[in-house]
C-alpha cells in the first residue's frame, strides 16, 4: 500500500515562505506524477502544482505561477513545494497526490493521497 506523508505546513505572515514535503513509499511507473492540491474551508479541492516523474516537467495553477515551485528528490521519492510570497488566499489544507496520471491538474486521475497539512497565511 502506497503511503504519502506530508510535512512542512504551519502559520506564516503574508509575504512569507514555507516549504512542504511529501515522501512517497511507492515506486514510479509509466505516466507517474506527483502533485499538490489544496482545499480551503467551504471550497472544492483545487489543483496547485504537479510534476511528471519521468521527464521532470512541471505544471502550475495560474494562481501560484511565479510564486510556488515544485521539485523532487528522485533518490528519496520525495516531492517538495516551495511557496514564496504567500497570500492570505493561499490558506488551505494542502494535499500531496500521486499516481499514473494523464491530466496533471485533474484530481480524479490521482490514485494516492496524503493526509493533508494545514497552511495558514495571516494578513
Amino acid at each position: 500500500q502506497v503511503q504519502l506523508v506530508e510535512s512542512g505546513g504551519g502559520l506564516v505572515q503574508a509575504g512569507g515562505s514555507l516549504r512542504l514535503s511529501c515522501a512517497n513509499s511507492g515506486r514510479a511507473s509509466s505516466n507517474y506524477a506527483m502533485g499538490w492540491f489544496r482545499q480551503a474551508p467551504g471550497k472544492e479541492r483545487e489543483f496547485v502544482a504537479a510534476l511528471r516523474w519521468s521527464s521532470g516537467d512541471t505544471y502550475y495553477a495560474d494562481s501560484v505561477k511565479g510564486r510556488f515551485t515544485i521539485s523532487r528528490d528522485n533518490a528519496k521519492m520525495t516531492v517538495y513545494l516551495q511557496m514564496n510570497t504567500l497570500k492570505p488566499e493561499d490558506t488551505a489544507v494542502y494535499y500531496c497526490a500521486a499516481g499514473r496520471v494523464l491530466a496533471l491538474s485533474r484530481k480524479n486521475d490521482y490514485n494516492y493521497w496524503g493526509q493533508g497539512t494545514q497552511v495558514t497565511v495571516s494578513s
